[in-house]
């Protein structure tokens, strides 16, 4: 059976070429484009929360709650997975491994078109009565689970029960657990069963690994997360008492289920980078990455200890201290397979014959950011440490640090590196390079200073009125404002530093210099296509692996690079 099924061979319409697209490159960069336009919308809501923080009592005071909510809901679900979980995935996957498209191009267009009625709800609860959700992105009941109030009796907490704007945030929430699913389904599927001859599980090149490994943890998790949802969405509109302890819920039953999912999501977001960041250090190192093995194993062992973490964000629930010992061990433990890896990249770079290219130098900065994020990660792993810090600013430093700092620095360097093969033309890499010299400056002195906050006791989900919060001992943060001024100051430079990055990928996919099929003289087999590639990526001609997937420096070629199809018996 061709590999293609689904698929019309026959010339097609621009739509149904580059917008109803079965075609995996298309729906890849589909993804890649839908999410650069939610992260404007995104970070546009994270400078509308630094305007409140630098100005206490503004008018912006009485929005803080749902602002808050809609930022850290859409970067995460509609920028950060998407980009890595979708655009790259999509992408990549078949060009990485030999076939001519996904194992199920239709319902991969389906996953694709799914993310728009969520969009279109989550969007729309801006404009109903009572405004968008207000209860932060993990939406912790009860509060949000009181809508039925006439019928059970219940009573919502100040500041209500988040109204319309609550239970279409669930109902997106759930449209977006279906699309990771049934997204991850294909992938997993197409790992498994489309892989090209030679293609060993072991000669797959570091980032679709990496995907793997996130597809099975979104297959796993995500629907645990879409039953929670679903759950709270009954407890709000017919009533049922799953989550309400006055009718015999259990209150912390919905953060088991959120965090069963969303700390190993923390992971979704994540091993795509480290895989990505694995590829371009090697390739602009010049040297095949350092123990190749053992940091599949060490993604994996992230993976598995990812689903045995998520009490860790519960600590403060009151949870029994032996319970709370086990996760703080098993927290800890994640740690090792992270050193590994980032020892692993220490070691491919040390005495390579390293090009300071854009990909290479946003791949460093995710190197450093992710042992920044990493480092603090321990201090809230320790119990008694984060009863102290844990609803502190130093918990945003973290965040933004793994998240941000390590995660979107990975996009940039993917979106530069693979931006030959997506549109056949090369990026500006002078701006390229301001870029990336404005966004890691500010990054560092936007989000860095927060460590020093949150230390102080600086509270995070708070829209700050200091005549109003005195009196609850928070009066000596005052003298903080400053700080709070600076960062907002620079979290708009980093904020406007990413129009350039946007208008250069707009620019130069129009307008940029032609690529050749493989600019960067790397090994893996996605280089040995065209520049783009065509429909079916390899013109019917499935190609056939003979090595692994960083043979860089290697004295069997002419080059310091074999790539993965070249068969030196034939030389």
């Amino acid at each position: 059976m061709s590999q293609g099924n689904g698929h019309d061979h026959h010339e097609m319409s621009f739509f149904r070429k580059y917008i109803w697209s079965t075609d995996h490159k298309t729906i890849g960069i589909q993804w890649l484009f839908t999410a650069l336009l939610f992260i404007f919308l995104g970070g546009g809501l994270a400078l509308m929360i630094r305007m409140s923080l630098a100005r206490p009592g503004s008018v912006l005071d009485s929005n803080y709650y749902w602002i808050m909510t809609m930022h850290g809901t859409i970067m995460i679900f509609f920028v950060i997975i998407p980009i890595l979980v979708g655009a790259f995935a999509n992408f990549l996957i078949p060009l990485q491994i030999g076939a001519e498209d996904m194992a199920f191009p239709r319902l991969n267009a389906l996953a694709y078109w799914m993310i728009w009625p969520s969009a279109i709800i989550m969007l729309a609860s801006f404009f109903v009565e009572g405004g968008a959700a207000s209860f932060g992105w993990t939406s912790y009941p009860p509060g949000t689970g009181t809508e039925v109030m006439s019928t059970s009796g219940m009573t919502a907490p100040s500041g209500g029960s988040g109204g319309l704007g609550q239970t279409l945030w669930l109902v997106s929430v759930f449209f977006v657990g279906m699309t990771s699913i049934v997204g991850a389904v294909n992938y997993v599927t197409t790992v498994v069963k489309l892989r090209a001859p030679g293609m060993t599980y072991f000669r797959m090149p570091l980032t679709t690994w990496s995907i793997f490994i996130t597809a099975i943890l979104a297959v796993f998790g995500t629907p645990v997360l879409a039953s929670g949802a679903l759950m709270l969405l009954a407890d709000r509109v017919i009533g049922t008492t799953f989550f309400q302890p006055s009718h015999d819920g259990n209150v912390l039953l919905w953060q088991h289920l959120f965090w069963f999912y969303s700390h190993p999501a923390v992971y979704i977001m994540v091993l795509p980078a480290m895989g990505i960041v694995s590829e371009i250090i090697s390739c602009f190192a010049r040297k095949p990455i350092f123990g190749y093995k053992p940091m599949v194993v060490a993604m994996s062992g992230i993976a598995g200890l990812g689903f045995i973490v998520w009490g860790h964000h519960m600590f403060m629930s009151g949870m029994n201290p032996v319970l709370g010992m086990t996760f703080m061990i098993s927290t800890m433990m994640i740690a090792l397979p992270s050193a590994i890896k980032t020892f692993n990249w220490l070691a491919t770079l040390w005495r390579g014959n390293i090009q300071f290219t854009v990909p290479m130098c946003h791949a460093i900065a995710f190197v450093s950011m992710f042992i920044v994020g990493g480092l603090s990660g321990i201090f809230m792993a320790a119990t008694p440490v984060d009863i102290h810090i844990h609803d502190t600013y130093f918990i945003v430093a973290h965040f933004h640090y793994v998240v941000f700092g390590g995660t979107m620095f990975a996009v940039f360097g993917a979106i530069c590196f693979w931006f030959p093969k997506m549109f056949g033309r090369m990026m500006n890499s002078a701006w390229g390079y301001i870029h990336f010299v404005v966004s890691f400056i500010f990054f560092n002195l936007t989000f860095f200073p927060m460590h020093m906050l949150g230390q102080a006791g600086h509270p995070r989900r708070i829209a700050w009125s200091y005549d109003v919060l005195k009196d609850q001992g928070y009066a000596f943060l005052k003298e903080y404002q400053g700080m709070n001024e600076f960062i907002t100051i620079c979290a708009f430079v980093l904020g406007f530093a990413q129009i350039i990055f946007v208008l250069n990928v707009i620019w130069s996919s129009l307008k940029g210099e032609k690529a050749e099929k493989n600019p960067w003289k790397a090994t893996t087999l996605e280089w040995s296509a065209a520049s783009p590639p065509p429909h079916l990526n390899w013109d019917g001609k499935i190609p056939t692996v003979h090595r692994g997937a960083y043979e860089y420096g290697s004295p069997e070629g002419k080059d310091d690079f074999i790539p993965q199809d070249a068969d030196l018996t034939k030389a």
